[in-house]
């Protein structure tokens, strides 16, 4: 089946026991044991429940994976990930990646004992370079957040085989719908599914996918030591969001592939970044292992004053943290997704200040750019509705 069909007819889409054509909501913190000598699937929710188990395959079996674990958000999904990891191990980390899990890397992995080298990993000479006897994972973002870069997966995970490490993907930006990175050699793939696979700015939750069974179980195994499970309710959620992630990821793209080439024209935008743009220097790589350049783009104004100026003016895309939703969000890395890095490390990393990343929802394509183009322009008079934005800013 493709990809969309396996959304919709995964064996998690029918409920086992009434046949319910949505997997309903477990509500319970524990179950009763008929026999304590021979205990049931499930007895204490923080180790397993019936609607988080569903999502759990469900991403596992839409990832290629061995098995799937849910976690109470993005953060959580990848911080857990991290505990695999002892007192003396070194990983070896993109670049460019998001500011919450340099945050984890750099202030808290620290704390115990486990060290990181940041490297351009679209360079596989710098991650051969980065290894060292201790080394045990190589952990990557690609594309990139914000700037979009792209990695070589399938060069990237034969190195790390060949001196025996883990290979760790966020795969948050492109979701199974475009991108697998266990079928391209990686060992573990992680989602913040807060966006695209949640996909309503209405979930907080995290996902993890591991090519290995055992791997999948030591996941699982932490999940519940850690207790950072994902709730019932948010699990329904996330399950909904799955159900329609092509649909809305194909409009989004669509839109993206767009709205980057319109940016281009506007006087007063520096440069564009979207992996679709044929000019992106990782354009022919995307392509060769993601099926769509997806739904994520950024542009450089040239400073912060004018990034406070339309942001001050923008109708259409809200002006918030997160992405990945039904609705177009805009945001400012330097002050939003990127703010736990210090400055220095930002703008080394290509997060300047004049930096805005634009998440595309399912808005007409044209009214999203026209809406741009007169607040990067200054064309915009402030009308009811408005003003309220740029109070926050």
């Amino acid at each position: 089946m493709k990809f969309g069909t396996r959304l919709l007819h995964n064996g998690n889409e029918i409920d086992p026991i009434t046949g319910a054509a949505s997997i309903p909501l477990y509500q319970a913190s524990t179950f009763h044991q008929a026999d304590i000598d021979s205990p049931g699937e499930f007895d204490y929710a923080r180790s397993g429940n019936p609607t988080r188990r569903a999502l759990e395959q469900t991403i596992a079996e839409l990832e290629g994976g061995a098995g799937g674990s849910a976690f109470s958000s993005g953060m959580a999904a990848i911080s857990s990930v991290f505990f695999l990891f002892s007192s003396g191990d070194h990983l070896v980390v993109s670049n460019d990646l998001y500011g919450g899990t340099f945050r984890v890397l750099t202030q808290v992995l620290p704390r115990m004992g486990i060290e990181s080298s940041f490297v351009d990993t679209t360079d596989l000479a710098q991650v051969e370079a980065a290894i060292r006897p201790n080394t045990k994972a190589l952990y990557i973002e690609t594309p990139s957040n914000p700037t979009l870069k792209v990695t070589d997966l399938r060069g990237a995970a034969a190195i790390a085989r060949d001196h025996g490490l883990l290979t760790i993907v966020d795969n948050t930006f492109m979701t199974p719908c475009y991108q697998r990175p266990l079928e391209l050699g990686a060992d573990i793939v992680v989602h913040s599914a807060t966006k695209f696979i949640g996909g309503h700015s209405d979930v907080v939750s995290g996902l993890v996918v591991a090519r290995e069974k055992e791997t999948a179980e030591r996941i699982s195994g932490l999940q519940n030591a850690l207790g950072s499970i994902l709730g019932v309710q948010d699990s329904w959620l996330t399950m909904r969001g799955l159900k329609t992630l092509k649909a809305r990821m194909d409009a989004s793209t669509a839109s993206a592939a767009k709205i980057a080439k319109g940016l281009k024209q506007i006087p007063g935008v520096e440069r564009v970044f979207y992996t679709g743009l044929p000019e992106h220097p990782g354009h022919a790589l995307q392509s060769s292992q993601a099926s769509a350049h997806g739904a994520v783009l950024s542009f450089d104004l040239g400073s912060g004053k004018k990034v406070r100026e339309v942001l001050s003016q923008v109708r259409i895309p809200i002006v918030a943290v997160s992405l990945g939703s039904v609705e177009s969000i805009l945001s400012y890395p330097a002050r939003m997704s990127h703010a736990a890095m210090p400055k220095e490390e930002r703008e080394a990393r290509g997060v300047a200040d004049g930096l805005l990343r634009l998440s595309v929802g399912l808005e007409d394509a044209e009214d999203i750019l026209h809406d741009l183009e007169q607040s990067i322009e200054g064309r915009r008079l402030y009308s009811v509705g408005v003003e309220w934005r740029a109070s926050i800013i």
